[in-house]
Order: C-alpha cells, then sequence, then structure tokens
C-alpha cells in the first residue's frame, strides 16, 4: 500500500471528512514519529508496533561493482518492531508450519 492509497482509503471510510484534510492528518502523523525518531525517541503506537533508532558504527564497506573498499560513516537508521497485536492479525488465519520433514 502507498501513502497515496492510505489517504483514498482512510477518505473513503470517513465520508465526513475532506480528502484534502486526510492528507494533511496523515502527514502530521508520519512527521511527528519521524521528528520524534531524529530526536532520538522512541515511538510506540499500543496494538501495533513501536519505531526505534538503532545506532550503527563507522565501518569499511565494498563497493560490490569493484571491490574497492570504501568508508562507510556511523548512522542511525530507523527500525520498527511490530506490536503482538499485529502479528497476531497478520497470523490470523494461515495455518501453522509443521517442523516434520517428510
Amino acid at each position: 500500500m502507498t501513502k497515496s492509497e492510505l489517504i483514498a482509503g482512510l477518505a473513503a471510510d470517513n465520508p465526513h471528512l475532506r480528502g484534502a484534510d486526510v492528507e494533511v492528518i496523515v502527514a502530521t502523523i508520519f512527521d511527528q514519529i519521524t521528528e520524534a525518531l531524529a530526536r532520538g525517541e522512541r515511538v510506540e503506537l499500543r496494538g501495533f508496533g513501536a519505531f526505534t533508532t538503532k545506532h550503527r558504527d563507522a565501518r569499511t564497506g565494498r563497493n560490490p561493482r569493484t571491490g574497492e573498499a570504501v568508508p562507510v560513516d556511523e548512522k542511525s537508521v530507523p527500525f520498527f518492531k511490530a506490536g503482538k497485536e499485529l502479528r497476531e492479525r497478520v497470523n490470523a488465519g494461515k495455518p501453522a508450519r509443521s517442523r516434520a520433514r517428510g
């Protein structure tokens, strides 16, 4: 699902809201999550999951085309961990994998 599909779906489910208002709401939510992560904060949406950042140390990488060593700076990367309710809803109705090998 793309951001525009999300906005269209929310607008269809909420006919009392204008499409432009739904777009502002979605953009505001995403902006707030982004700003909190940029400040190093954790964002938890109960029943959905938690957004955090993980620190990656500087390292030496490789250019896959040439094999040349290239420095990779340290950085923070966003990380999402799904909540229990989200995992259960995603897995609802799916048959459990069998551990037995045939």
